[in-house]
Parts: C-alpha cells; structure tokens; sequence
C-alpha cells in the first residue's frame, strides 16, 4: 500500500455522469447540514461563528481532495471544542493557531512514516475514557445558554463552572429553555420521519422563525441569538501571518499533541465506520497526511483544528455520497451560503445551538459502551475512570498522556506476567519433545547442563525476571542452554541481559549454548553482535542437537 495515495484519483478515472450526481445531491444536502454544527463548534469553542465554516470549507475540501477515504467528510468535529476552548482561554487565538499547525505538522510526519495504522491500536478505554470525558464537558459547557442564565463569563474550571451555574439558577430565562427543549425534541423526533437530514438542521430552521415571530409579533426580546452575541462576516478568509518563535513552540507542543491525537484516532475511526458501511478499504496513512496539510493550511486562514467528522461523514453516505467529490461540492455549497446567505445565521438561538450541542454531546457519551467496559478487568477499568475522570476535572492534554501512559505500563505489566522463564535441571516432559525423535536416554539432562527456556517476549520488563532466576538457581554448570523456541522478540535490554550473561558465564568458566532461536531474534543476535560473542556453532536450530552437543562438551571437560 502506498504512503499517499488520494482516492480522488483513483475514483475520478473510473467517474460516471450517475455517480457524479448521486455526489452533487450528496453533497448539497451535507453541506447544508455542516454550516449549523460548523457554527455551534466554533461558537463552543471560544472563536467566532465564521470561524468553525471556515474551517469546515477549507478543511473540508483538502480533506476530501488528498484524503485516502472515499467518502470522508472533514472539519471542526465537538471532540475538539473542550481542547480548543481551553488553548482559546490560555493562549489566545494566536496560540490556537500556531497549535494547530504544529498538530498538522505531527499528522503529516504520522503519515508519512505509516504511523496509521499503529494509530488504530490505541487502548480502547482511553478512547472511551476521554470520549465520554469530552461529552460531559461539552454538556457542561451549553448550561448557560440552554437556560438562558445571565452570567457575565462562565469559568473554564469544570466545577467551578457548575458553582455558578448554581448560584445563577434564579436566572433561568423559561422562553431560552423552552426553545432549547423544544430543539432537543425535534432533533430526537425527525428520525421517525427521514433518517437522511439530521434533526438538528430541521431544529435550526424552526426554532429560528419561531423567535423571530416571537420577537416581531409578540415583542419577547429575552431570547439570545447568534447576532445578538456576534457579528458574522460573510466574506472570503483572510491570510494571517503569524510570529512564530522557537520558545512558543516548546510551550505548545503538548497541547499540539493532544490536539494530534484527537484528530488522528477519530479520523481514523470515522473512515474505519464508513469501510464498514460502504464495503470499501481506506488507506490510513494518506488520511493523516490529509488531516496534516488541512490543520497546517486552515489556521492561516483564521481556522480551527479539523478532523474527519463521523455524523457528517454517515449522512453523506447515507445521501449517496460515492467519491470525494461529494465532500469537495460539501465545501463549495458551504462557500456559497457563507457569502449570499451568511447573514440569515444570525437569527438562529442560542439556546437552540446549546439544544444541538447537548445532543451532540449525548451522542458522543458512548454511555452504553462506558457501561460495559466497567464490568472488564480491573486494570480496564483504571484506565477508563482514569482518563474520564482527568478530562472532566482537567483537561484532555493530562488526560491523554497520562491514560496512554497508565495503558502502557499496565499492559507491560500483563506481557510481564504472560512472559515465564522455566528450569529443567533433571528430566525434559517426554510428551513435549516426542515430535523431535528424543530416546529416553536422551531425554535426561546431562550432569553439568542446565536448562533454561523463556517462554514470551524477552523485552525489558522479562529481562530482570530471566536474571533473577539464573541467581536464584545459582552454581555453575558447564553448560548452560538457553531455549528460546517462544522467544517472538527482543529488544535491546534483552539483548543487553543476555550479552552480561555470557560475559559472567565466560569468568565462570560455563559454556552457554542457545536453542530454536527464530530467525528474527536471530538476526537481531547478528547485528548486536552476540552472536559472535557466544560463537555461532554454540546457536542451535533445535534442542536435540543442544543436548547433542552439550555432552559433547561435558564429557570432553
């Protein structure tokens, strides 16, 4: 499979006058669908409206014109909104945009070096842990509107946060809460009736000329909206240039790699979903390539972090999207309602917005899956409460990097355990070696041999544990094999270990014979240099011939 590899390309030799318009309606109704989620997230993520449709037409089309999907639609996605509000509220707009394209930069090294599909490994409790951590911060963050309390600014902190809510409650404006009510229920009912236009483009359209009736015929002002909060400009992106310096850089690259990350895995699980669906195969390292140019390109035009959005993707599908020519015409209708229809978005509620959000929210808890995951294995369930818990109370750079770290060193800890180290000083089990042809006389170990046989990966964690039982058994044979027939890899303190081994078995005056080594611990041994070291004729392809010549070297001793 080739690093990058755009199926645009592929798709555009084999296009048809059908599929284009199966694209063309595909992509239409998408991107109608995206400009109210493109405004909440840019709203709920501390920037202006314009911002996350920028966002969702140049990410968008990139995304769709290098990507390795066939129908991936990309652009600001809620997974990014707790992220880009807190970098928003520390560093600015500036360092949000400097952060994203060092994020781009990382995506694009993840591609190129066919880091895709490591990415897909990523321990699925911490997925789930910061998934559902995001969700109830995103919930948490749409109180204010989805009531209409009057508080001046609400604090990033999340208890802090719910501490003013609650001082405020008297607050409650029934007319934004009604509207946001109302939001949620239309969004919750419109599958009933067309599965193929998300409700929460229907709630937008209603509730709008619902307060804008109430504010013009019934004279009710206290229902927020967009352009009471917000001034849209409904003309092209402008370039901006940015100072960047070495000192802000090292300030921003953990933020960048959370933010890397996040648009990495849920990339690739959207255009995994969408494998599923359409019966087809993407190529994972050309998407993160893709992901990297858009988040590098897209902030120079005062955009946000983009990804590739799993609704947005679902309802192309779900519209006859066929090729990434739906997501580029996705871009272009974006384009063409940002600049003739802009103005109408600023009649849309707040409170309707918040109503969008908190089903959004609702939808990315995973509550069912969290749920289930609380009945695994206790080390499981650490990571997920772990990772949960520091995205809602933190935030989701810590919680990222420590959830990946308390993965690893947990799952080291089961390799630790599943990896053994066995000593045979007597007698080999005869059902365990009938298949090498072994007598009985022959299946007796040696006076003078000992044997020992690691069984799992001989990495770091093992390494210590093989020392341990050679001082445990203690004296000095003559000889000492060392079977390795269940050795799959080693790695370089494994091979350091082992190199000491030899090295003190030399003073001892013991010879140290080495069975069923595969051929790529093998080659390992090679290149280090140990195999040299220990003499390759002492390197045996089985243990047959180990024994064999271990009472050679016995008896001749």
């Amino acid at each position: 499979m080739k690093v990058f590899d755009p199926k645009i390309i592929y798709t555009l030799k084999h296009y048809s006058k059908e599929k284009f318009l199966s694209d063309l309606m595909a992509g239409v109704i998408v991107g109608i669908v995206a400009l109210p989620l493109a405004i909440a997230f840019g709203i709920a993520s501390g920037v202006t409206p314009e911002k996350g449709i920028f966002t969702a037409i140049i990410a968008g089309f990139i995304i769709s014109f290098l990507g390795g999907s066939r129908v991936q639609i990309g652009g600001p996605t809620g997974a990014f909104i707790v992220i880009v509000y807190g970098v928003v509220q520390q560093y600015g707009v500036t360092g949000l945009a400097i952060a994203t394209m060092i994020a781009g930069v990382m995506l694009l090294a993840m591609g190129l070096l066919k880091l895709g599909v490591v990415i897909k490994f990523f321990p699925f409790p911490v997925i789930v842990g910061f998934t559902s951590g995001i969700a109830v911060t995103i919930f948490a963050t749409q109180i204010k509107d989805f009531l209409g309390l009057e508080i001046e600014k609400v604090p990033a902190d999340f208890l802090h946060k719910w501490s003013a809510y609650w001082q405020h409650i008297d607050s409650i404006n029934w007319w934004a809460l009604g509207v946001g009510i109302a939001s949620v229920l239309v969004i919750a009912v419109t599958p009933k009736f067309t599965k193929k236009i998300p409700g929460s483009l229907f709630a937008i359209i209603i509730m709008s000329v619902v307060v804008l009736v109430l504010r013009n015929s019934f004279g009710i002002q206290g229902i927020e909206t967009i352009g009471d909060r917000f001034t849209i400009d409904p003309t092209l992106p402008q370039v901006t240039k940015y100072k960047i310096d070495f000192e802000t850089v090292q300030t921003l690259i953990p933020v960048a790699f959370s933010i890397a990350m996040l648009g990495a895995i849920e990339s690739l699980l959207s255009a995994t979903v969408a494998d599923g669906v359409i019966g087809s195969k993407h190529n994972s390292n050309t998407e993160l390539i893709a992901q990297g140019v858009a988040n590098i390109v897209t902030p120079i035009f005062g955009g946000i972090p983009a990804t590739g959005a799993i609704a947005r993707t679902m309802t192309n599908i779900n519209n006859g999207g066929k090729t990434p020519v739906a997501g580029i015409i996705h871009a272009v209708v974006l384009l063409l309602i940002l600049l003739f229809l802009g103005d109408l978005t600023k009649h849309i509620p707040m409170a309707c917005l918040a109503g969008v959000l908190i089903v959004v929210a609702y939808n990315m808890s995973e509550w069912r899956t969290f749920r289930s995951l609380l009945r695994n294995t206790k080390s499981d369930v650490l990571v997920l409460i772990t990772t949960f818990l520091l995205t809602v109370i933190f935030d989701l750079t810590i919680a990222i990097q420590i959830g990946l770290l308390l993965a690893v060193l947990l799952f080291l800890r089961r390799i630790s355990a599943v990896s053994t180290v066995s000593v045979f000083d007597e007698k080999i089990d005869q059902s365990e070696y009938l298949e090498l042809g072994l007598n009985p006389d022959q299946i007796n170990i040696p006076e003078g041999v000992s044997l020992y046989e690691i069984e799992g990966p001989f990495f770091f964690g093992v390494a210590n544990k093989f020392e341990e039982t050679i001082r445990q058994v203690g004296g000095s044979p003559q000889v000492r094999i060392i079977r390795m027939r269940r050795v799959p890899f080693m790695d370089a303190t494994g091979v350091n270990n082992l190199e000491n081994l030899i090295r003190m078995s030399i003073k001892d005056k013991t010879k140290i014979l080495l069975s069923d080594v595969n051929d790529s611990v093998r080659n390992l041994l090679d290149n280090s240099g140990v195999s040299t070291f220990v003499g390759k004729e002492n390197i045996c392809s089985n243990l047959n011939d180990a024994l064999i010549k271990a009472r050679e070297i016995v008896n001749t001793d």
